[in-house]
């Protein structure tokens, strides 16, 4: 790793110290009992693994954790910036917070994670909400203990989103959950600047972690009783930048792939510009990852792509799509659509129709265009009401949902080797998991039968909807 990248090992010992003078006050101001903190985690899933991380240094600290904010001494909101909608969720649930504050004096209220990285934001928290006590941005996630001890050792409030220069923190301790995945990143950062995605502002540049680094964290996760990885980074394509060694993407892939046991590797985010027929070739040939690939296309138009700085074009894609459907027979294939970029019309609109059509994908994630200050995108030309593309956004889910509820169909009867993940959310006295496509999979189960939860299991489909299969357990 490069030394830019690399905090020192008098960084890391300082943090340490701050975790025992953290630890030393809760003792103190808490002796007849554990303080609780309450964690929760908007948008992707490379925010819930920064959670992970900061309820594992909580955890050193002498923190629980608790799901009820009534119990909490601690409340910290991990928040994202990609969506208006997400950050109205987040202040509408920090003014939730006040009363809490009101009742404990002693309670901490804490916010990082990708809003706190702009300026705009902080400065409104810090005018609109003077009961929150800690703010912090995505480059300090490490200095957590540090800024917990000057939060509960002071009487103002600790605010810091440095710019830095991302430097990866190796060995944090991490908490994860008793579930059977896992999520390990690879890289952060982004360096594609598409134009109307605010990531590489507030996750900075793209930096790999060292391959080793990655191999020992992932063995640490399969001894530990996990049977799914999912591999983060806001572009997994281009892993090895800035690092020393040479492996690529696709070579990390077939490392974690011969390490021993039982498990699956799944990966996020790929990008298209720098998916490669070396991976494409890699996901066919390693037997443990998923013949899932999520490559997110955004516009069927090539206009549309040009403005939005996504460098592929249309026929780029479909070459993608095209070989990896030949080589994987199997493949399931997701993506990302966004409809009404500004200056986008309804004729090319109707291209990225015409792509979802003759690509067919399993599922997409879908999103009306959704402005971010500080984007280029955001000072663009919009003339499309957004009534009218609300229209055309329901118009692409009648498309989907039609190939849904075809590609779905063909599954009934079939039988699939599922990981058990859980009881069902919907159906009581039934589990859920997912199919190798990552296609959810529901099926009743008896009491006796609950322990295949973690557990690779047959699954024949009974039953075919448009977004999910519901089935039985076959006996071995």
């Amino acid at each position: 790793m490069s030394k830019q990248l690399q905090l020192t090992d008098s960084e890391i010992e300082l943090q340490k110290e701050y975790l025992q003078k953290v630890r030393a006050v809760l003792s103190a101001r808490f002796y007849d009992r554990t303080p609780k903190a309450y964690i929760h985690t908007y948008g992707c899933q490379g925010n819930v693994a920064d959670s992970e991380r900061i309820m594992g240094m909580l955890s050193e600290m002498g923190y629980g954790f608790t799901e009820d904010l009534s119990e909490a001494d601690f409340v910290l909101y991990n928040t994202c910036a990609v969506r208006e909608h997400a950050e109205d969720r987040v202040f509408g649930n920090v003014g939730i917070l006040k009363k809490y504050k009101e009742e404990n004096h002693n309670l901490i209220i804490a916010l990082c994670g990708c809003m706190m990285q702009q300026q705009h934001i902080r400065d409104k928290i810090y005018k609109s909400y003077p009961y929150v006590d800690l703010v912090f941005g995505t480059y300090v996630i490490h200095r957590l203990p540090e800024l917990v001890y000057k939060t509960i050792s002071g009487k103002k409030r600790v605010v810091c989103a440095d710019e830095g220069n991302g430097a990866i923190a190796e060995n944090t301790p991490v908490y994860r959950d008793k579930s059977v995945k896992a999520w390990l990143p690879i890289m952060y950062g982004c360096d594609n600047f598409c134009t109307y995605c605010i990531v590489p502002y507030v996750r900075g540049r793209e930096r790999s972690r060292e391959p080793e680094q990655i191999i020992a964290e992932a063995k640490n996760i399969i001894s530990k009783g996990y049977k799914e990885i999912t591999l983060l980074g806001q572009n997994v394509n281009s892993f090895g930048k800035n690092n020393k060694s040479d492996m690529n993407f696709a070579g990390l892939l077939r490392e974690i792939n011969a390490l021993d046991g039982e498990f699956k590797i799944r990966f996020m985010t790929s990008h298209p510009k720098d998916c490669t027929k070396e991976l494409i070739d890699t996901i066919a040939e390693c037997d443990k990852v998923s013949k899932h690939l999520h490559l997110p296309f955004q516009s069927g138009n090539d206009r549309v792509l040009k403005a939005m700085n996504r460098h592929y074009d249309r026929k780029k894609y479909l070459e993608l799509v095209n070989y990896a459907k030949e080589k994987i027979p199997d493949l399931s294939l997701t993506s990302d659509v966004i409809v009404g970029f500004p200056g986008e019309t309804y004729e090319e609109f109707k291209d990225t129709l015409s792509l979802i059509k003759e690509v067919e994908f399993t599922s997409l994630f879908t999103f009306i265009y959704s402005a971010r200050k500080g984007t280029k995108a955001a000072e663009m030309p919009d003339p499309v009401s957004r009534e009218e593309k609300g229209k055309w956004f329901q118009e692409l889910l009648d498309v989907q949902e039609e190939i849904a509820a075809r590609r779905t169909a063909y599954m009934n009867g079939k039988v699939f080797n599922v990981l058990v993940e859980g009881e069902s959310k919907n159906k009581e006295g039934w589990l859920s998991g997912r199919t190798d496509a990552n296609i959810i999979i529901e099926f009743p189960a008896t009491e006796e039968q609950k322990n295949v939860i973690g557990t690779y299991q047959n699954i024949k489909v009974t039953e075919a909807l448009n977004w999910i299969l519901r089935g039985e357990l076959q006996q071995s």
